[in-house]
């Protein structure tokens, strides 16, 4: 795992104000959103925005792919599929990330958003990315 890449990603304006987080233990990685005020899009159930959703998604994907091969670099997002599931309420919201494939350029990847309970999903993403392994010399 590369530490500084994943700090790199954590880092970057874009995901450090949604506040994301993570839990390595073993050799699952756990996302976390959690819950903000300036996250609700709609504020008559109360429900988090989906794009918050999505983009939480495609940061987990990202730091799953970080955490399980020495990449040189961040991924890259070639396309998503995001099947919205349930209203995601306002509380805080979890993420775990399965590499289905990883090539030398692509990787494919699958991750599962939910609240409260994980066998009820509110959001899930599959998606491919662009990869770049690391060199053998900077493993």
């Amino acid at each position: 795992m590369s530490e500084t890449l994943l700090q790199t990603l954590l880092n970057t304006p874009y995901v450090s104000k949604f506040g994301v987080s993570f839990d390595y233990r073993g050799d699952e990685l756990t996302g976390l959103l959690p819950y903000k005020e300036n996250l609700v899009g709609n504020p008559l159930i109360p429900a988090l925005h989906g794009g918050a959703v999505g983009a939480f998604l495609e940061i987990t994907a990202s730091a799953s792919l970080i955490v399980s091969q020495p990449l040189d670099r961040l991924p890259k997002v070639i396309d998503v599929a995001i099947d919205y599931l349930r209203p995601a309420r306002a509380v805080d919201v979890y993420a775990r990330a399965q590499v289905a494939r990883s090539g030398r350029r692509v990787a494919n990847v699958r991750v599962e958003a939910w609240q409260g309970r994980r066998g009820a999903p509110v959001a899930t993403l599959h998606g491919h990315f662009m990869i770049t392994p690391a060199s053998k010399g900077t493993r």
